[in-house]
């Protein structure tokens, strides 16, 4: 199944002339594949076959500038695999990724089980809308942290979105854990929205939670080159001490594959004490490939098809 086949939108069907022709993308360029989804006028209904109910996901209506250049207000499909990789993980769905080849290369991935987020306290950075936070906290995590730029319409929505799909009907169990009432009660479990700026290390939020979750997720975070360096930092601040604790990465390449790879770079993730333990390739139809960083010349068409996956971890003390 496409990436995108579990998403439709919700709200009052637009009867502008951009409206008709956004609609009619797919068929006039039916190789192009929609990467970001929703606008301020549109919601969105997620439907997974593994969930009893859709999910209303809200997108924020930034007004000024400088938080719509954060482009948090729409869906993207960073997001979505990350959601989908959680859900395979933590419900044991088959996946024989593991093994496909592809151009006689194999592609090493770690098995599907290693998304199982069953007891884990986790935390997401540059949430958007929060799905693999939302999926996190229907599948069974124990804690839940929901971060952003601490933008208002962003905040808004993330609190939105966490309440309004939040709730035990939603989970396949009909169990979970509890929306914070006061966004500011970082107890040590249940379901909070906080705003965070990467690299902003000395606030209340991030002293209270350093080194506190064993599972960070980071979706469609690193088209910002001039970030990578305050993302690598908040990742290593409040990932958990041990060797079992892991930060999911996933970004696209829809702003170019220079612009997003250098988060990688082995030496600056080795100064904040991190490494990657896998890192590959993956198209919105699940073809997996190894991951390059450089494949030369990329067309924007073919290169919105895919998303890099990655899972990083400590480094391992010696001795």
């Amino acid at each position: 199944m496409a990436l995108t086949a579990r998403l439709s939108s919700s709200g009052p069907i637009g009867d502008e002339p951009e409206d008709f022709f956004a609609s009619s993308l797919g068929v006039i360029f039916p190789d192009d594949v929609t990467n970001q989804h929703g606008d301020e006028r549109h919601g969105l209904v997620y439907n997974s076959p593994h969930l009893p109910k859709p999910l209303q996901i809200s997108l924020a209506d930034p007004k000024k500038d400088e938080d719509r250049h954060l482009f948090s207000h729409f869906l993207w499909n960073s997001s979505l695999q990350l959601a989908e990789l959680i859900e395979a993980g933590t419900l044991g769905l088959a996946d024989d990724r593991s093994d496909r080849e592809n151009g006689g290369a194999k592609v090493v991935v770690p098995p599907i089980s290693h998304f199982d987020i069953t007891g884990h306290s986790t935390l997401e950075l540059g949430a958007g809308t929060a799905l693999p936070s939302l999926m996190g906290a229907l599948l069974g995590a124990r804690r839940v942290l929901v971060t952003d730029y601490p933008a208002a319409p962003v905040m808004e929505t993330l609190q939105q979105n966490i309440i309004s799909n939040a709730q035990p009907s939603f989970s396949p169990s009909g169990r979970i854990v509890a929306a914070a009432v006061d966004p500011d009660d970082a107890g040590p479990s249940g379901i909070q929205v906080q705003g965070h700026g990467w690299g902003e290390l000395d606030t209340p939020l991030a002293r209270a939670n350093k080194r506190a979750f064993d599972r960070i997720f980071v979706a469609d975070c690193l088209w910002m080159p001039w970030q990578h360096e305050n993302l690598r930092a908040s990742v290593a601040w409040f990932l958990a001490e041990g060797s079992a604790s892991r930060a999911w990465v996933v970004g696209g390449f829809h702003t170019g594959r220079e612009k997003m790879r250098g988060f990688f770079d082995a030496e600056a993730l080795i100064a904040h004490g991190l490494e990657v333990e896998y890192i590959w390739e993956r198209d919105c139809d699940g073809v997996d490939r190894e991951w390059a960083f450089d494949r030369g010349v990329e067309d924007v068409t073919v290169r919105k098809r895919w998303l890099a996956v990655a899972v990083l971890r400590r480094v391992a003390e010696e001795g």
